[in-house]
């Protein structure tokens, strides 16, 4: 049912852009399956967009074949290991918006903030990462001008190479982005490095911000328009959301304000003409491609992206103790996540008005987690379903995998960030346009103006932000940017692993380097607290 993905891919498309990628993680390395090379697919440029599938699939599905047996990285478990559904629990469950239940390895650490170098789950959202961008540099290197001139590629076909190039320096720009904000200084390495093994220097986390911004300003122009892009294919607004996020969090990566510069590529997306979907409960049903606010999904499909992490994940874990299954689309719910008080309290109104985004379910629920492995402590979350907005199931109809895409990017946010910059004093923009945004997402909420506000503050758009993205994946960069996510001036429950919250050290605001990547590069320092 979807515009694009893991349909596009053949099997030579998929094995090659595995194989000839080049790690630079020790414990990546792969080995050959078939006897092809870069060279014999890509003088075929009609293997392009199969292979340009695969990049974009490399962040919803775990390997080769779904959901589980040949697996793009080791040292974890496949189902855990796909980019979004560790990504996900990187953003979430350290804060506020999520608990899991689960006592798998190391998973706990997460929600304790008590992790360590040799956390195996933030080695495999590292490992990710790095796979990801290695897939990026193949593709980056194999289709440069001279390449394409070289094999005869000329005219109409080269001009959709080029454009497909774009695409994905943008996902490498996206991984790139994501290192930097989880990792901060991180092992560097482009098109332009040799294949084969070698050890990678690192880099700073201010050259890496001036990365992106140079790669993603450098794309621009060509990459397709706003909205005119095959459903899930980045464009020109998937960058410019990119740079408005990168630009928001330039205090806490490189010490140097620029709102204003967010402003001002907040404004070129909310310029492009995407709208707010008339009802907040459809941005997450099984047909959410059809959303005019989505600007840039991770895109899943029931019969062709089948995998146990990313949405499979996010439908199935939230379902437990009392939940009917069926309800969400599904054959059976994994009793695992769950969000604490502090979120269901931002959605208490004494006047009795009722916030359509406050999806909780609370029967035989226990509003406070004494036990965090305990199912019914903590109120579950409805927000994600296999369902579409007209109540049929998804496309597998096993109920196993789903078809929700994720709203990586999506215009709510992009008016939330507006709003945030102005507030922290960027130029360009005004307290009045600033003020229709954020009410234009409370009217959604509550169908009517009766939530309208009338004065943005610092400390309202948090709030209002965890109310509209919740469980999207951005809280942890958010609690950063607002100084809280450490700080023993805001706590909830199990913080710092004691039952009511505490402070814990500034250093938990980056992760560490995996300890296996410090012993295998003696390029690479720690960072600061580990």
């Amino acid at each position: 049912m979807k515009v694009f993905g893991l349909k596009h891919i053949s099997a030579l498309g998929i094995m090659t852009a595995m194989l000839t990628v080049s790690s630079c993680v020790q414990d990546l390395d792969r080995q050959p399956f078939y006897d092809i090379t870069s060279a014999t697919v890509y003088n075929d440029p009609a293997n392009y967009k199969k292979i340009l599938a695969k990049v974009y699939a490399g962040l919803a599905v775990s390997g080769q074949q779904g959901p589980a047996g040949q697996p793009d990285i080791s040292g974890i478990d496949e189902g855990f290991s796909t980019y979004l559904r560790q990504y996900w629990k990187a953003q979430e469950l350290p804060t506020d918006e999520a608990v899991i239940g689960w006592n798998d390895g190391s998973l706990p650490d997460y929600h304790r903030m008590t992790w360590t170098s040799s956390n195996e789950f933030i080695a495999a959202m590292y490992n990710r990462l790095y796979y990801q961008i290695a897939l990026c540099n193949e593709f980056i290197r194999e289709t440069t001008d001279d390449k394409l001139s070289s094999r005869g590629i000329t005219g109409t076909t080269a001009t959709e190479a080029k454009a497909y190039r774009a695409e994905v320096r943008f996902l490498r720009a996206l991984s790139y982005y994501h290192a930097l904000d989880m990792f901060g200084n991180v092992p560097f390495v482009t098109e332009n490095d040799a294949v084969g093994s070698f050890l990678p220097k690192q880099t700073t986390r201010a050259e890496l911000f001036n990365y992106v911004e140079s790669e993603l300003k450098a794309i621009e122009n060509d990459l397709v328009a706003a909205r005119q892009n095959e459903y899930g294919r980045a464009d020109k607004a998937a960058a410019w959301t990119l740079l408005t996020k990168l630009y928001l969090n330039a205090q806490v990566y490189i010490g140097q304000a620029k709102y204003t510069e967010a402003i001002t590529y907040a404004a070129k997306v909310i310029g492009a003409g995407y709208t707010l979907d008339p009802e907040y409960r459809k941005l997450f049903l099984a047909d959410n491609n059809k959303s005019p606010e989505m600007i840039f999904p991770v895109t899943f499909d029931g019969q062709n992206t089948k995998t146990y992490g990313g949405m499979t994940f996010l439908v199935h874990a939230p379902v437990g103790g009392s939940m009917n299954p069926a309800d969400f689309g599904i054959n059976g719910g994994w009793g695992g996540v769950r969000t604490t008080k502090n979120i269901v309290n931002l959605f208490s109104d004494p006047t009795g008005r009722i916030d359509k985004r406050a999806m909780f379910y609370t029967t035989g629920q226990n509003l406070e987690i004494a036990d965090i492995s305990t199912f019914t402590d903590g109120y579950a979350i409805t927000k994600y379903k296999n369902i579409t907005s007209g109540g049929a199931k998804g496309s597998d109809l096993t109920g196993d995998f789903v078809d929700t895409d994720f709203p990586l990017f999506r215009l709510a946010d992009v008016y939330l960030m507006y709003a945030e910059a102005v507030v922290r004093g960027g130029s360009g923009g005004t307290t009045a346009q600033a003020l229709q945004y954020v009410n234009a997402l409370r009217q959604r909420a509550y169908g009517n103006t009766t939530g309208n506000v009338t004065a943005l503050t610092l400390d309202f758009i948090l709030q209002e932000r965890a109310r509209e993205l919740y469980w999207e994946g951005h809280r942890r960069t958010d609690l950063i940017r607002f100084g809280k996510f450490t700080d023993a001036s805001y706590v909830w429950p199990w913080k710092g692993n004691v039952k009511d919250g505490k402070g814990v050290a500034d250093n938990l605001n980056l992760f560490p380097i995996p300890a296996t990547d410090i012993v295998a590069n003696p390029n690479l320092k720690q960072n600061p607290g580990y």
